[in-house]
């Protein structure tokens, strides 16, 4: 077995990818990762041991955040950057036990490995299969896997210029626990509901960073056409990089399109002021090979989803920055003031052809808490009429498995009297149907990116109030989310900490769960795996 992977939902056989990511990582990229994580949990261990104040760490914190979302599927496939994260967060612990007076350093601590074949070796003692007991080794990885889906959004915040040392000190807390032998599966249960409980705080962050900056999400309706410029495709989830590209390309002739998770950055008001951000380019991240070679021009990822890029040519028009890496594509780093320059992308635009059209028409979204609240007295008005029956939550993921198909399918099929409420890329299955509306609300509300999935939150919560309600599982809304990855593991454990029950997920369990937890699961919360259209549409609707 030359790696063990199983933390996204296309891993192999549903089990574990042993010999090459099914998302394309190598064993060697894998094997990084994992010495990169048990890094992170000495490192961890040293700060819970010394009874250090995470508010005196700002540059070890933002590393350990970074470190967390280069592992995450499809964020970073380059050895070289995997490897050198290694070293600096070997560093930064060594820096740190030197000042701390712990009489009885664990492993974690104090390994050492100088040479690329020693880090290799190592790696391939600490991985996931470390944990021998079945059971102990799920809760210990969908803690670790909630972790990083925290740290990516607490990233994001923090490239706004918002930080909240408490979501930094329990990620200490929680890595350092996943080393501790002592706890019992119901102490890592009540673990994995307190990451959930830390999840919904990063959310609200990155929610209150993202709207002080560029004002509350509106409805808008996006181009899905293309002009006739030269233009730089964007993709990913960071807007402070969409942001400065914007500012980049105002008036050099070159357009600005969104993909993918960067769709919902229309809606910002802060954006609409720019004349060349132009519209979205294609769906969901999987179909990226096809879309990028019509795009004709560079492409930049701000973080995942990356696909391995079989054509040389749409290699050398693809640029990284932040924890995403590819080898062979040129990763661009901030500056010392913090800023990126993005001219090489600009410079590429414009000796490339304009996009090619793919498709025509518009989308319309921005539906976040805050714009649906504004017409709470419309939505509540149409429940109490029985115009609108229920809510149908359709958060999460899209992928590439054929399986996939169930959600637009299950869209499609969804009673008249239904409204989606989705957020993240899952949308793309089902975000162009003519669904109609409902006395002139939407029947798809598309709250945004993952992330926005807090939006879904807070709207659920005020309909509870509205309504009266002593528990959120009263209301009219069932949950059937799509998951990928890790940040929409975060998302499952932010809804179980907040008392979300009966929640289906799919299209298959995750594969991190063994018998046991996942029996755990169906028990105490009413987790489900998302069956047939015709059997969910009867469980749901009959």
């Amino acid at each position: 077995m030359g790696m063990f992977c199983y933390q996204c939902q296309e891993t192999a056989k549903g089990t574990g990818c042993t010999l090459r990511g099914v998302c394309g990582k190598t064993e060697q990229v894998a094997n990084l990762q994992d010495l990169l994580i048990y890094t992170l949990k000495g490192i961890s261990q040293i700060v819970v041991e010394g009874k250090l104040d995470a508010t005196s760490l700002p540059q070890l914190n933002q590393q350990m955040m970074n470190s967390l979302f280069m592992t995450i599927t499809n964020a970073n496939f380059d050895e070289d950057a995997i490897e050198t994260q290694v070293k600096t967060m070997l560093q930064m612990r060594d820096d740190l036990l030197q000042k701390t007076n712990i009489a009885n350093p664990t492993e974690a601590m104090i390994f050492t490995a100088h040479t690329h074949e020693e880090r290799l070796e190592k790696a391939n003692m600490v991985g996931v299969l470390a944990t021998a007991n079945e059971d102990v080794r799920s809760l210990r990885e969908m803690i670790t896997y909630g972790l990083k889906g925290m740290a990516a959004y607490a990233q994001h915040a923090y490239n706004l210029g918002k930080q909240n040392p408490e979501i930094a000190a329990f990620i200490y807390t929680a890595l350092a626990a996943t080393l501790n032998d002592t706890l019992t599966a119901d102490d890592l249960v009540a673990l994995t509901l307190q990451t959930g409980q830390h999840g919904v705080t990063a959310m609200a962050l990155l929610d209150a960073a993202n709207t002080a900056k560029y004002g509350n999400p509106e409805i808008t309706t996006v181009d899905i056409g293309v002009r006739s410029n030269p233009a730089i495709l964007i993709s990913g989830h960071d807007l402070t990089d969409l942001e400065q590209l914007l500012e980049q390309t105002n008036g050099s002739g070159v357009d600005v399109y969104t993909h993918s998770e960067m769709l919902p950055a229309h809606y910002y008001p802060a954006f609409k002021k720019y004349p060349h951000f132009a519209g979205n380019y294609g769906n969901a991240w999987w179909k990226q090979l096809d879309e990028f070679k019509t795009f004709n021009g560079p492409i930049l990822f701000t973080t995942n989803c990356i696909v391995p890029p079989k054509d040389e040519e749409i290699k050398n028009r693809i640029f990284t920055t932040g924890a995403s890496g590819y080898p062979g594509c040129q990763h661009i780093v901030p500056n010392a003031d913090g800023k990126k320059d993005f001219s090489a992308i600009i410079a590429m635009a414009k000796k490339l052809p304009a996009p090619q059209q793919i498709e025509t028409g518009s989308i319309v979204g921005g539906f976040a808490h805050n714009q649906v609240l504004q017409l709470a007295d419309t939505v509540v008005d149409a429940v109490k009429s029985g115009a609108i029956k229920k809510f149908v939550v359709m958060a999460g993921c899209d992928g590439r498995m054929p399986s996939r198909d169930y959600y637009t399918q299950f869209a499609e099929k969804l009673p008249q009297d239904t409204v989606i409420l989705t957020a993240g890329c899952a949308k793309y299955r089902y975000n162009k149907l003519p669904l109609g509306d409902i006395g002139g609300i939407p029947r798809v509300l598309d709250a945004g990116q993952c992330n926005d999935s807090y939006s879904l939150v807070v709207i659920a919560l005020k309909l509870k109030e509205v309504f009266g309600l002593d528990d959120i599982n009263d209301l009219p809304i069932i949950y059937n989310i799509a998951w990928y990855e890790q940040k929409a593991v975060i998302v499952l454990l932010a809804l179980l900490a907040l008392g979300v029950k009966n929640i289906h997920l799919g299209p298959t369990l995750p594969g991190f769960l063994s018998p046991n937890v996942a029996n755990v699961l169906v028990e105490k919360f009413g987790i489900a795996k998302a069956d047939t259209v015709e059997k969910d549409m009867e469980l749901f609707f009959s």
